[in-house]
């Protein structure tokens, strides 16, 4: 049974798997599939009756598809440049007590109490 869900869940959304393997560009295939989710989304919200449910479905996808997305950026990114995640400049000033830049120890004017709560 598990392998007959698995199989099925793939057969319909595995673009390399479904018929839609046959069309080259994975970009083309990635909208297809997204048209043919807002298809379903629409067809399910008439079959129960009410827009609500197909505005809450729409939604509701188009939030899955984004967290998606964004998941897989972030993995291609770490794999093509995977120093992308420590370039960022660490020499960014604070409003702490205690500043250290590349092992030194900032002075700062003791009339600055420091910190956004103090």
């Amino acid at each position: 049974m598990r392998q007959f869900i698995y199989d099925s869940w793939n057969g319909v959304m595995n673009a390399d798997k479904n018929p839609l393997r046959h069309i080259p560009d994975t970009n083309v295939r990635h909208m297809v599939l997204q048209v043919l989710a807002w298809m379903w989304c629409i067809v399910f919200s008439m079959w129960i009756g009410s827009f609500w449910i197909m505005g809450v479905s729409m939604i509701a996808h188009a939030l899955i598809l984004a967290a998606i997305v964004v998941t897989v950026a972030t993995f291609e990114t770490a794999r093509l440049r995977p120093t992308f995640f420590t370039d960022f400049p660490t020499s960014t000033p604070s409003r702490a007590r205690h500043i250290w830049i590349d092992g030194k120890k900032i002075k700062l004017d003791p009339q600055d109490k420091g910190g956004e709560h103090e």
